[in-house]
């Protein structure tokens, strides 16, 4: 037996892992196979005969259609990245023009730069399913899938329960916190402070998807996935992941939940955190129902940093609106 440590290029989240795990892992000649997204790096164990550049020539043939290559040396991709950046820029500034102008002309009140309306938050739910939400609920959703592909097609009703229960968690836990901040009487001062919190997590988001902080991929331990591999499929099973997927380090959940938690109503609360998780929904049907070979595809980086550049003009430019609310800057907007 003898056992390989490749370089990967294309991984971006935690359903990368298990997308790569899985396909290389169907291999007859692959014994084990363990994929390190910190170091970019997949250990392959085989009792192939053939030396290490064709071993990773083969297995690359399997993930490539997904966006992956495997080397023995590591592959320098900042030249890609440069030319990708620089196609997303011009994507996303037109969205955020179109955001913007729709809120000016009163079509639709995304709540931009002041208070957060169900509208924005079903907006940065679909932002999330791309982002940080498809590398930590992704990856489990993947992990569900390995599962109920070894079953019977009428088990896919889990995942039904799942996306209910995780409906249904965010939109009472989301008005728990708006009811919360009722009780312990949130000012405006308080408010804003908040505000500005939930905006700066979104700059950090939108960065991290542009590429500023590569290194810093948001990863869950490799157990926890193996464990909704072998997961029996009880009725409540589902239901209770996806009710525990309200607590899992997903920094956009993490931002609305301070939202939520300042907006002083169990109502607003809960229709701020239902419609987040709305938002979300799209992208994880299709991980749960169809095809995930959009979010792994050649075009997947693009379309990540382009919704960085959305995120880091929607959380810059609610971050100056708070400064302005509280006095500390001029108001550079009117809308």
């Amino acid at each position: 037996m003898q056992k390989y440590t490749f370089h990967v290029s294309g991984t971006h989240c935690a359903s990368c892992k298990i997308l790569i795990e899985d396909v290389l892992g169907e291999q007859d000649f692959v014994k084990n196979v363990l994929v390190d997204l910190k170091k970019e790096t997949v250990e392959i164990e085989t009792d192939s005969e053939q030396n290490a550049e064709e071993i990773a020539a083969v297995l690359t043939s399997k993930i490539k259609p997904n966006g992956y290559v495997l080397s023995v040396e590591k592959i320098d991709g900042v030249k890609n990245d440069d030319g990708v950046i620089w196609k997303a820029i011009p994507i996303g500034l037109g969205f955020l023009v179109l955001f913007f102008i729709l809120q000016k002309s009163g079509v639709l009140n995304l709540g931009i730069g002041g208070k957060t309306t169900p509208v924005t938050s079903f907006i940065i739910g679909l932002i999330a399913s791309v982002s940080s939400c498809l590398a930590v609920v992704g990856g489990l959703v993947l992990s569900l899938s390995a599962k109920v592909s070894q079953d019977n097609v009428s088990d896919k009703k889990n995942f039904m329960l799942f996306h209910f229960g995780r409906l249904f968690s965010f939109a009472i836990l989301g008005g728990a916190l708006g009811a919360l901040g009722n009780v312990i009487g949130i000012n405006f001062t308080f408010t804003a402070i908040l505000g500005l919190i939930a905006s700066l997590v979104m700059l950090l988001l939108g960065l991290n998807l542009i590429g500023v902080f590569a290194k810093n991929k948001i990863t869950l331990p490799s157990g926890m996935f193996n464990f909704f591999r072998k997961i029996e499929h009880k009725t409540f099973t589902p239901i209770i992941i996806g009710f525990g997927t309200f607590f899992l380090p997903c920094g956009f959940t993490q931002s609305m939940q301070v939202v939520a938690l300042s907006s002083g109503s169990f109502v607003s609360g809960f229709l701020i955190m239902f419609s987040f998780a709305l938002g979300t929904l799209p992208m994880l049907l299709l991980l749960s129902f169809g095809s995930a070979s959009f979010a792994h595809s050649k075009y997947a980086p693009l379309f990540f940093k382009s919704a960085g550049v959305i995120v880091v003009g929607l959380g810059l430019f609610a971050l100056l609106a708070g400064l302005a609310g509280l006095g500390i800057i001029s108001p550079l907007f009117n809308i």
